[in-house]
């Protein structure tokens, strides 16, 4: 009988790519198509939601991996999306994948579309997850709800996610504790907390990728699962429903009383989603 690993014992790997180490962790059946998660602002390999990585995993090869300078990975950040585009296929490439599938969740969904518009042929399908398009409608007011949300969770004892990812109803208070504990399920061989000079160069991303030019998202033509909460605050929900109507060959989910974190929030839903969507 095969024993399954989990995200909450998967270990850590590690891969050199151009003289940097990067940190990566792997997890469901070999054979197919992979789906490599791109992370969100400030994230490492702890902040994906065990739920979302099992559930995937539990048919799909699933890779989670700390980009340049990110935890555990060694480096300078990059602060452009393009840039943070280019060390994501080369870690790919440096696996082994000549085709992969992009769950890209925030900051992560960025660099998901620059990966499909400059390789398409190493992408099959995306999902685009709490996040927008190039130039979308304020995603440049990210860094002064990042530092007020911060402050807020610091007076209250709470993880700022509470706040960031959830809506503050009684329904989104208690989602935003239950996925906070999710998080700290992994007990042993945790990965690096993100430095500060990293997380400032991904703002710095973030806010040169609100000001560029929009992308013509029609040469983008691998099927895309755009999915989010109906109330996020931090890349506005407007944004994925101009995404999933400029992209030719997408769907659109947006889950109730739900904000950035949508996808955590309603994980089981979103899972059956994402595996009909994949396997389709």
């Amino acid at each position: 009988m095969t024993v399954r690993t989990t995200y909450q014992h998967a270990p850590t790997k590690t891969i050199d790519i151009g003289g940097a180490t990067f940190a990566y962790r792997t997890l469901g059946p070999d054979g197919g198509t992979p789906v490599v998660f791109l992370n969100h602002l400030g994230a490492v390999l702890d902040n994906w939601d065990p739920r979302v990585v099992d559930g995937i995993a539990a048919k799909h090869q699933v890779i989670t991996f700390d980009n340049r300078g990110i935890g555990a990975s060694q480096g300078r950040t990059p602060r452009s999306v393009a840039a943070m585009a280019r060390d994501a296929i080369a870690f790919i490439r440096a696996l082994g994948h000549d085709q992969v599938d992009l769950l890209g969740f925030s900051l992560g969904g960025f660099v998901a579309q620059v990966i499909a518009e400059q390789e398409p042929r190493l992408v099959r399908k995306l999902i685009l997850a709490g996040t927008g398009p190039a130039g979308g409608e304020g995603i440049d007011k990210v860094t002064g709800i990042t530092v007020i949300d911060i402050v807020r969770a610091t007076l209250t004892f709470k993880d700022p996610k509470e706040y960031l990812f959830f809506t503050r109803t009684a329904n989104g208070k208690a989602s935003a504790r239950r996925f906070v504990n999710r998080l700290k399920e992994r007990t042993e061989a945790r990965d690096k907390s993100i430095s500060v000079t990293a997380f400032r160069n991904q703002l710095k991303a973030i806010h040169t990728w609100r000001r560029q030019q929009p992308a013509d998202l029609a040469v983008v033509r691998q099927p895309v699962l755009v999915a989010n909460g109906d109330h996020d605050r931090m890349v506005p929900s407007r944004n994925s429903t101009d995404l999933a109507r400029r992209l030719p060959n997408a769907q659109l989910t947006l889950y109730p009383d739900a904000g950035h974190g949508g996808i955590f929030q309603y994980h089981a839903e979103f899972v059956d989603e994402a595996l009909r969507f994949l396997g389709s």
